[in-house]
């Protein structure tokens, strides 16, 4: 009997994957009008390889055996410890600062929800090796730049920024105990997820006393840099954080995406090795998951690979982003119509369909004829089931002349273009006509525009 997938894993039809494609193809057009060069790794690593960064509690979420030469691996569950090993077995020779990319799948063995699946493609966006504001300031701006491309705006989605050392900064400043920091971070890392007096009550375990946990919380809700500046700025190191933070704000401005980001000192990324600012994308209704997260992890790279290289990048997952474009209506994408579909009337005219099918699929067209003889009507009626765009039916003496009829199928606001509807009002045409149009606007083949 016939089975579906594992739960947590997907099966990709031709629609579905449709829209993996054109979500990987956007990501790869963005990250490369930024310079950054992709990069891929082995699915399968040696478990050591998280457990150094995570520890061994993250073993329960791996999909993790021993392999035959008695070696214990696991599926890739994340690219950075593949990426630090990558960047420190060659970390002379390369260029600084390393500008790289990749688009992996990824599998972790946890419950399966709403955005969260077993298995998911993911683009990685990192710098390696500069420390300056302005290269937290180039990342945020590839994650805007790629919503943007999908055709979101700052209507539909929202960078809220923080800053870890900014915040560590604050809770000094409040009285709050070095030793006593990663647990307030843990609490400020659920204080969007509940309620308010839970996270006071947590705050007040940990040890603050009830003035430094209003304060908090006043801290994590709809802070601004003047406001933390009129309220804080007699502390220098704050003073020096917020001084970046304007520096890095000004930089937005100058990437043209200043007006996507919000302060949210809510935002601490829950993982203990960021070190600075840090990002997550949401939708501005808040129906879904982070669409993506990240920002600077400093040590992370000499704790992993052995190279002590300052470093930032994000993550950002199909899973969440498709849900996303299909509930703006921004999901649906060709599913790899053809342009053209040839046919001829009459016995024995398959070979001069093939020809002219082997000519236009040259010419970078996409092409489909009928494999085995069929009326013409019968032709046509597989031509739209297909979803071909044009019709192109060749002449009875087509061998000497070349000439066609091109038909539009597709409603006249779907035609592709104006240079092949004059063609068609120049009936009959020929297929050199045609191929010369394909050449001088290959913007009107769906196969490649």
């Amino acid at each position: 009997m016939a089975q579906g997938a594992l739960p947590g894993f997907r099966d990709f039809y031709p629609a579905e994957f449709a829209q993996r494609a054109y979500i990987t193809r956007i990501w790869r057009e963005v990250a490369r009008r930024y310079a950054f060069v992709e990069y891929d790794g082995p699915p399968l690593e040696p478990l050591d390889l998280y457990t150094r960064k995570s520890g061994e509690e993250i073993v329960g979420q791996l999909y993790n055996f021993t392999d035959k030469g008695g070696r214990e691996v696991a599926l890739r569950p994340e690219m950075t410890p593949t990426l630090a090993r990558m960047v420190a077995a060659r970390a002379n020779a390369l260029r600084k600062p390393v500008r790289w990319f990749s688009m992996p799948q990824l599998f972790r063995y946890e419950r399966a929800q709403k955005g969260r699946l077993r298995e998911h493609f993911q683009l990685n966006v990192d710098i390696i090796g500069e420390v300056d504001v302005s290269a937290d300031a180039e990342l945020v701006a590839v994650a805007i730049d790629i919503m943007r491309e999908f055709g979101l705006s700052p209507d539909d989605v929202r960078a809220r920024v923080s800053d870890r050392r900014l915040l560590r900064a604050l809770l000094d400043r409040l009285g709050v105990d070095e030793s006593q920091v990663p647990a307030v971070f843990g609490v400020i890392d659920k204080i969007a997820r509940q309620p308010r007096n839970v996270s006071a009550e947590k705050l007040a375990a940990i040890g603050l006393g009830a003035d430094s946990v209003d304060a908090l919380l006043a801290l994590t809700k709809n802070a601004t840099i003047d406001g933390l500046r009129e309220r804080y700025g007699d502390h220098a190191t704050v003073s020096e954080r917020l001084d970046e933070l304007e520096r890095y704000y000004d930089y937005l401005a100058q990437l043209g995406v200043a007006d996507w980001v919000v302060l949210d000192l809510s935002i601490v990324r829950g993982l203990a090795y960021y070190t600075g600012i840090v990002f997550e994308l949401f939708d501005t209704r808040d129906e879904f998951r982070a669409i993506c997260g990240g920002g600077r992890y400093d040590n992370l790279l000499a704790a992993l690979g052995g190279v002590d290289l300052p470093a930032l990048g994000f993550g950002m997952g199909d899973v969440v982003l498709g849900e996303l474009l299909r509930a703006r209506g921004l999901g649906d994408v060709p599913t790899g119509e053809p342009d053209f579909w040839i046919a001829a009337d009459g016995d024995g005219r398959e070979r001069e369909v093939m020809r002219a099918a082997a000519v236009l699929r040259r010419a970078r067209a996409s092409v489909e004829y009928a494999l085995r003889p069929q009326t013409l009507s019968k032709q046509k009626k597989a031509a739209h089931s297909a979803g071909a765009s044009y019709f192109v039916l060749l002449a009875p003496d087509f061998a000497q002349s070349k000439k066609i009829e091109l038909q539009p199928l597709l409603p006249v606001e779907g035609a592709l273009g104006e240079p092949l509807d004059e063609l068609m009002a120049d009936r009959p045409a020929t297929l050199d006509e045609l191929l010369a149009v394909i050449h001088a606007n290959p913007h009107v083949l769906i196969s490649i525009g």
